[in-house]
């Protein structure tokens, strides 16, 4: 059985790269380590990590494109035998998909927490008016009208 595309709609066009993204999330979905996501004033963000027992050296925050990953292993304690070991030390990756325009301002690691501060720009609204060219071209006048067939995927 098939499964049903989630932006099906004739009205939601070019939505197919954010529906792939949004299944590829939901594959990453592991609860750890668990995290918070908060609004810190007007425009920011913050996301919060509980990443106890591991060091700024052991934890790597990358920013591609718009995907924000971080990265935890810690080094090996090959000296210590535990007799109970119930604080997590294995390793982990969790991504975050930022929507476009989102910037990463800085990152701090406090008592465990891992906290990774964001702000969204406020963005001016973009209107254009799009020419209307008639049905009947003028010979030899230039050819204005934009050609969608040369942009369709193949």
């Amino acid at each position: 059985m098939s499964r049903m595309p989630m932006f099906n709609s004739p009205l939601l066009l070019g939505f197919d790269q954010l529906e792939r993204t949004l299944d590829r999330l939901a594959k990453n979905a592991e609860g750890y380590p668990p995290y918070n996501i908060e609004r810190i004033g007007e425009n920011g963000l913050r996301i919060t990590l509980a990443v106890a027992g591991f060091t700024d050296d052991d934890l790597v925050i990358e920013l591609v494109e718009n995907q924000l990953m971080v990265r935890g292993k810690q080094a090996d304690e090959g000296d210590r035998v535990y007799l109970h070991r119930g604080i997590a030390a294995r390793q982990f990756q969790r991504a975050f998909m930022l929507a476009d325009g989102i910037e990463v301002t800085g990152a701090r690691l406090d008592n465990g927490l891992l906290s990774i501060d964001l702000v969204r720009p406020v963005l001016e609204p973009r209107i254009r008016t799009i020419r209307i060219d008639g049905g009947s071209a003028k010979v030899g006048a230039p050819d204005n009208t934009i050609d969608i067939t040369a942009r369709r995927s193949r």
